[in-house]
């Protein structure tokens, strides 16, 4: 196991009272956007981190710049799954990808790696971790859900669909935890700034013959009172709030960061 990184700036996360020094975590999709985020929130504060992407490269880079374990496995393969650790306390369901198609025109084989590995990956770790957690009487599944896994928007069926299946298999594991203190909640953010929002907007921005600017202020923000992208750090503070002590009681959750998309 690699050691954790002393030099990691933790200032701020000890002011605000937290530490998870004693805590293990395993955080897919970590090699970019919100997974990087939160598993560098993590170890900030402590917590052993284990990074799981597909990407080798970034998932080592991450791993490297924070003393984590990179773990190269893509989440669409069930035996590759079977690889990763088990004895984990924080489990940050993050991976995802999007194909945006109309529903008459959306390749079903795509639709069904959406599933495999927003919703079946997510099942299968928790299927994996949560007997430790139930062991030792403390445990925190977090599933980085999206305002799609509360409404909709035309043209993305496969990702409104794993990410509204997410939610229920996050609050089942919240029924069932909650006898042994653990917790389960989800995220629900607006549009981030990942690579995956950017690869987005440049490719409306093609297809319309129009400013990225344009589109995100006419496409992708228009449902939104706040006008700007969501920041990956901002969604990893709201997990790590999660992990400690002072969430004990919330769980079945669904903890919107939209900018007000969901109350407009």
């Amino acid at each position: 196991m690699t050691s954790r990184n002393p030099s990691l700036p933790r200032r701020a996360s000890r002011e605000a009272g937290v530490d998870l020094t004693s805590r293990s975590a395993l955080v897919t999709g970590g090699g970019s956007g919100i997974g990087k985020a939160c598993a560098v929130a993590l170890a900030a504060v402590g917590a052993t981190v284990h990074v799981v992407d597909r990407d080798a490269a970034a998932a080592r880079a991450v791993a490297a710049g924070i003393g984590a374990e990179a773990h190269v496995v893509d989440l669409a393969d069930q035996a590759a799954i079977e690889s990763l650790p088990t004895g984990v306390d924080i489990l940050i369901n993050n991976a995802g990808l999007q194909h945006v198609a109309p529903l008459t025109d959306f390749p079903p084989e795509r639709f069904a790696l959406i599933q495999q590995v927003m919703v079946t990956a997510p099942f299968l770790l928790m299927r994996r971790s949560l007997p430790h957690m139930y062991t030792q009487g403390w445990g925190r599944v977090i599933n980085v859900s999206s305002v799609h896994g509360l409404r909709a928007s035309a043209y993305k069926a496969a990702y409104v669909t794993a990410k509204h299946a997410l939610e229920g298999l996050s609050k089942v594991a919240a029924i069932e935890g909650a006898p042994y203190g653990v917790t389960s909640n989800c995220i629900n953010p607006g549009y981030v700034r990942t690579p995956l929002v950017e690869h987005q907007i440049r490719d409306q921005a093609a297809a319309h013959g129009i400013s990225p600017a344009d589109v995100l202020r006419d496409v992708l923000l228009t449902r939104s009172p706040i006008k700007r992208l969501l920041e990956a750090d901002e969604v990893a503070a709201a997990a790590l709030w999660l992990c400690t002590d002072h969430s004990g009681y919330i769980t079945g959750a669904s903890l919107p960061i939209d900018g007000g998309w969901g109350a407009n």
